[in-house]
């Protein structure tokens, strides 16, 4: 078989990733597609097409996204894996749990979003849902890469805080934190590990590198995972990464979360930040059950195996097409092709 992966964002990188090397472990082929997105990030082993015609040519089986869409006009099964987990950042109809007609396949995370989806597949009638795990998170249960050993090396025994913060604007706790956090971090007895949403605006890029030093270091969102699995504890306000980080069974201290819950440390103004991270980094019974019953809804498995499961998925729904046609959303198809600048039919 072979496999399109494809993505519009540099994020689409670690969730593609553990899956390309699935499909290099079966003997089987895949090209990446990723418009919008620096090449150079790629490795020298990852081959790119240039262009939506040369991944129309490709003649892909699958095409396996991490964006919201997919180019309809590539061949091969579509197939959804979601760019996050549902965080409340806005209505389900208007975000998450939106059919924009292009998938044959969700592969979903967990029950919290399998349920819903087999809802909607039955409403619709025009994809199938599978519930695989998600790809992006296969490297957070498996052996520790020396990645994560040396982002953990210089706190030298101190815990080890990642901060991350989303980049839109009425969300985003970076710039209010920025002043608390550059305090705590002066102070030493933690080490700090800081990242930003790539679409968050440079001065504050410029301003969360600035603080990197003896007791903090800046790193780029597209290594997320070793950051996730290096962190003791995470701060971090209505972004996914709450959700990817909890799934380890570790504490979450938010800033003003959009939607808080039980399994959550949230608070409402930076003065609160010290001791909410003391309290995190010692969940007492209540709050570890409450993490452990997130966990378990949003991503049961921990055997770091959601990438073959996705790929068994691949086969067995090749196998059995939906029962209807997905619908013509001629406009969308329209704006797609304006996008990527492909008019061949």
């Amino acid at each position: 078989m072979k496999h399109l992966l494809f993505g519009t964002e540099l994020y689409a990188l670690p969730i593609l990733r553990p899956l390309a090397a699935a499909i290099a472990a079966r003997g089987e082929e895949c090209r990446w597609f990723l418009p919008g997105v620096d090449r150079a990030r790629l490795e020298p082993h990852e081959i790119a097409l240039p262009d939506a015609a040369a991944a129309r040519d490709y003649a892909p089986d699958t095409v396996l996204s991490a964006s919201n869409w997919v180019p309809p006009f590539v061949p091969g099964l579509k197939v959804q894996l979601f760019h996050g987990f549902s965080v409340d950042k806005r209505s389900e109809q208007a975000g998450h749990f939106r059919i924009r007609g292009f998938f044959d396949l969700y592969c979903t995370q967990g029950p919290a979003t399998t349920v819903p989806f087999e809802q909607l597949a039955r409403e619709h009638g025009h994809f199938r849902v599978v519930e695989t795990g998600w790809p992006k998170l296969d490297p957070l249960f498996g052996p520790e890469s020396p990645e994560v050993a040396a982002l953990r090396a210089p706190a030298n025994g101190r815990p080890v805080v990642l901060f991350g913060s989303t980049f839109t604007p009425r969300l985003a706790a970076a710039p209010v934190l920025l002043d608390e956090i550059a305090r705590l971090i002066a102070r030493g007895d933690r080490y700090w590990l800081l990242t930003l949403h790539p679409k968050t605006a440079p001065e504050w890029f410029d301003r969360y590198r600035a603080l990197a030093g003896e007791h903090a270091a800046f790193v780029e969102s597209d290594r997320l995972l070793p950051l996730l699995r290096a962190a003791d504890v995470l701060v971090a306000d209505t972004s996914s990464i709450v959700s990817e980080f909890v799934v380890q069974r570790r504490g979450v201290v938010t800033f003003r979360h959009r939607v808080p819950r039980p399994h959550m440390l949230d608070i409402d103004e930076p003065a609160a930040l010290d001791a909410a991270i003391t309290r995190a980094l010692a969940p007492d019974d209540a709050l570890r059950a409450a993490i452990s019953g997130y966990a378990n809804a949003i991503h049961p498995t921990r055997d770091g195996n959601a990438s073959e499961r996705v790929l068994d998925a691949c086969r067995a729904v090749r196998a059995a097409p939906p029962p209807r046609r997905k619908p013509l959303n001629a406009w969308r198809r329209l704006q797609i092709r304006r996008e990527l600048g492909y008019w061949r039919w």
